[in-house]
């Protein structure tokens, strides 16, 4: 299984590289339009999207593929590819620099395998995360190939919280860290993994937003708690089109109940 594992990181940071390079030249140059959740969408997402469809079905013709852009029915195949093909696409019109291009690798409906490229940034983040005898999945997880942990620190006015826009209420005056906002969902759960924020917390996310995420942030020691329903295994022929899972995500499990009782006023 080594070879295979090699075959699949490979593909994933030469996918996400080419495909990146292509983003970047369209960086704050394009327009963009509302889709019928709300959320927006540009001809670089669509391009992103089918170019990364195109690379999976001709170097894995046997997986499945669920994408925000294209099919959002889970098909039930062994293998799967969940991919956002832009992360904060509000950040890459308006020319902020933090978005990123999310892919993940389920088996049997839960992800084994993660990769978060960040273009802007020059970041990459990846992961390995089951227990899977016959998968021999490695484990760990990594930022530009170097090994990355979650934070064993207490929480202090000197550290950080994720938030997104619809989770603002759970700001209060004895709030125990600061407060940052940045946009991407799968960037927000990657600074925990990295050990840049004690915590984060998104509203809405849908499957293509953690699938990637999942896999980093637990194999670099963060605990991930699902606010309304478990995400994982997906269900065979459900559309995932309007299903959303409210998340918080911490850097140890004993940290939830100290922020779990803020997160509680999250309107989910």
């Amino acid at each position: 299984m080594t070879e295979f594992w090699t075959t699949i990181l490979d593909f994933a940071q030469t996918t996400t590289a080419r495909v990146g390079n292509q983003l970047m030249q369209d960086f704050g140059r394009v327009q963009a339009s509302e889709k019928a959740d709300g959320t927006l969408v540009t001809q670089s997402d669509k391009w992103a999207d089918q170019e990364i469809r195109n690379a999976i079905a001709s170097t894995f013709p046997d997986h499945g593929i669920l994408s925000e852009e294209d099919d959002k029915v889970f098909r039930g195949t062994e293998w799967c590819w969940v991919i956002d093909p832009l992360d904060g696409t509000t950040n890459f019109t308006r020319g902020i620099p933090i978005w990123s291009i999310s892919l993940g690798l389920l088996y049997k409906g839960t992800p084994v395998f993660g990769y978060v490229a960040v273009p802007p940034l020059g970041e990459t983040f990846h992961g390995y995360w089951g227990s899977i005898p016959e998968l021999e999945v490695p484990t760990g997880a990594f930022r530009n190939h170097h090994p990355i942990h979650t934070s064993n620190d207490d929480p202090s006015g000197n550290h950080f919280f994720n938030l997104c826009s619809r989770s603002t209420s759970v700001i209060q005056k004895d709030f125990p860290c600061k407060i940052r906002m940045l946009g991407v969902a799968s960037y927000n759960f990657l600074t925990v993994a990295a050990g840049a924020t004690l915590g984060g917390v998104e509203a809405t996310p849908k499957v293509w937003d953690i699938a990637g995420a999942w896999v980093i942030v637990q194999a670099a020691g963060g605990s991930w708690r699902s606010l309304k329903s478990e995400p994982f295994p997906l269900i065979p022929q459900q559309d995932y089109t309007t299903r959303s899972f409210p998340t918080l995500v911490v850097s140890r499990r004993e940290l939830l109940p100290i922020f779990a009782q803020f997160v509680e006023k999250v309107k989910i």
